[in-house]
């Protein structure tokens, strides 16, 4: 009965024998287990903040834009209707068209390339009457040179004015809707567009101009300065410049003297 007993309670107490940890944590006292468990909150409060940094950063970067994604040619604000007008009609007149000037014509302009007169006068003949101009051969030769050879060859003889807003009209196109013309290098002028003012149209590059398109400034267009090549003036008829519209037609194009 004794030995019974003594091995019950030899079994009891091997039973509840608590493991080695749990002794550990036992016997440390209150400050330990504050200190344990603050280390712990510390080192977790560390890989969660570390770990929403990192997402963040995912979220919120963006993408960077080559920096051709956001140039612009900058316009000047009070120009920026009209000459957006004129650009828009007129790049399919000098960027999109690859076309050269003819050889007939390139042989008579290179024949001219002795002095031109400072002046010249001439006769644009159109179905609303006669315009007298005035080409600046000493600011734009090149310009007045091939504007002359056209004249003289009754290139613009039947062709139409194909374009004519409240400040401007514009012809010289074989193809009559602004596509048509060869290209030439543009000439720099600083001459103010005013009324009357003629000038060459061209597509977004300023260095090239359409060899054949002209426009007549109805109003003053002070953005257009430095940036159209500006090779004449109206002297007479700007009354029949505005009397112009879409489709009336030149009739040819009078050189008096050279």
């Amino acid at each position: 009965m004794y030995q019974r007993i003594i091995h019950n309670a030899n079994l009891h107490k091997f039973i509840w024998q608590p493991p080695a940890f749990f002794v550990t944590i036992t016997a440390m006292n209150k400050f330990h287990i504050a200190l344990f468990s603050i280390i712990l909150a510390v080192f977790f409060g560390i890989i969660v903040t570390t770990e929403e940094g990192a997402m963040g950063n995912k979220t919120t970067a963006s993408p960077t834009l080559p920096p051709e994604g956001s140039m612009f040619q900058i316009i000047s604000p009070t120009a920026s209707p009209n000459l957006q007008k004129l650009q828009g009609q007129q790049q399919v007149a000098g960027a999109q068209t690859q076309q050269q000037i003819p050889a007939n014509e390139q042989q008579a302009i290179n024949a001219m390339q002795g002095p031109i007169a400072a002046s010249v006068s001439a006769t644009i003949k159109t179905s609303k009457g006669d315009i007298d101009i005035i080409l600046f051969g000493d600011v734009a030769p090149n310009t007045v040179r091939n504007f002359i050879v056209k004249a003289d060859s009754n290139f613009y003889k039947g062709l139409i004015f194909h374009r004519v807003e409240d400040w401007v009209i514009q012809g010289g196109d074989p193809n009559g809707n602004g596509t048509g013309g060869g290209e030439m290098a543009a000439e720099t002028t600083q001459k103010p567009f005013v009324v009357g003012s003629i000038g060459m149209a061209r597509g977004n590059n300023p260095q090239i101009n359409n060899d054949s398109q002209f426009f007549i400034t109805k109003t003053a267009a002070d953005w257009l300065d430095g940036q159209y090549t500006n090779f004449g003036i109206v002297t007479s008829g700007m009354d029949v410049v505005n009397s112009i519209q879409i489709g009336d037609k030149i009739e040819g194009i009078t050189i008096n003297n050279q």
